[in-house]
């Protein structure tokens, strides 16, 4: 299946990488070279079990005619990493959603610090080797909780470079963020990608330094958003559809669009994707993604249809 959004892949390769983490080799079924992709991209599974899932694109061993991704066996798994891990299989057929991306890297920055926490190695990973490849001036911290779930370590370990390694079980504790990132400029572009309790400080820390150059990437939705009801009826219109649309207040914007047959793609249905970003032409959204950063949210430009909803009264999308 090969569509505008969509092509198919098949499963060259799949590698142990650390305890609970396989890397996943895909290629075009002709050889094919791929198109190249910007450090920090990822792609959708969608599996044969029905389930769709996002996951960051690693450096590629055999790029361009191979995209590498990185899957942690989630103990919560609701079907995808487990189908993953104990169903996929080496030569089998899969579509795979374009390379997005909502993590871009600013490779002109002055100075660069990366932090990855576990799996979040997957997206930091590409931006290290991607610098380090420029020249540019660039400082990793990789926190894992024991050595043996670090990931991809032997790879980064060969590009050289700065890399500062946290063990928490040797250490004691995850690391101190505070002590970490104060000790670097304060123009820096900071990045950071791993579990949520890790996100947050680092927003918290880079917040009271008053870093301005601040990314994360999520994996999971973020649990401080406003609940669905927050938003009132409103009038949502779509320009290029040339249709009027009544919200309900509570109501989903993404049920609305569905139930009036707008063809819109989703996957995640948790505003953590990025599949959804629809372009805003008029109105001030509601945004509960996990997407999109605070200056995105603020210039209102785009949001994320699954989850988010309207501040107002009248909500035009370029749909």
């Amino acid at each position: 299946m090969t569509t505008d959004d969509t092509m198919t892949m098949r499963v060259e390769a799949m590698r142990y990488e650390a305890d609970g983490v396989l890397s996943v080799e895909l290629a075009a079924p002709d050889g094919a070279e791929l198109a190249p992709v910007a450090a920090g991209a990822h792609v959708d599974l969608f599996l044969p079990n029905g389930i769709a899932r996002s996951y960051s694109l690693v450096v590629p061993r055999s790029s361009p005619r191979a995209y590498v991704v990185g899957v942690l066996l989630d103990r919560a798994s609701r079907g995808g990493s487990r189908y993953i891990h104990e169903q996929l299989r080496v030569g089998q057929l899969l579509p795979v959603s374009r390379p997005r991306n909502h993590f871009v890297l600013d490779e002109t920055a002055g100075d660069t610090v990366l932090l990855a926490g576990g799996i979040g190695i997957t997206p930091i990973y590409s931006m290290y080797a991607r610098l380090l490849e420029l020249g540019r001036p660039v400082r990793l911290l990789y926190s894992v909780r024991s050595r043996r779930q670090a990931a991809f370590a032997r790879d980064i370990g060969r590009l050289g470079g700065s890399v500062d390694w946290h063990v928490d079980e040797e250490a004691g504790g995850p690391p101190e963020l505070q002590a970490y990132l104060q000790q670097f400029d304060a123009k820096a572009h900071f990045y950071c990608c791993g579990p949520t309790p890790m996100i947050d400080r680092f927003e918290a820390v880079c917040e009271a330094l008053g870093y301005p150059n601040v990314h994360v990437e999520r994996f999971a939705a973020r649990t401080d958003q406003p609940a669905a009801a927050a938003s009132g009826a409103y009038e949502l219109v779509l320009q290029r559809s040339q249709r009027r649309l009544q919200v309900g207040a509570g109501e989903s914007l993404l049920g609305v669009l569905q139930a009036n047959h707008i063809d819109v793609p989703f996957n995640c249905q948790e505003g953590v994707c990025g599949s959804c970003e629809t372009r805003i032409l008029e109105g001030e959204a509601e945004h509960r993604d996990s997407v999109l950063s605070k200056a995105e949210r603020a210039a209102n430009k785009s949001m994320m249809v699954c989850v988010s909803g309207c501040r107002g009264a009248r909500l035009v999308l370029d749909l």
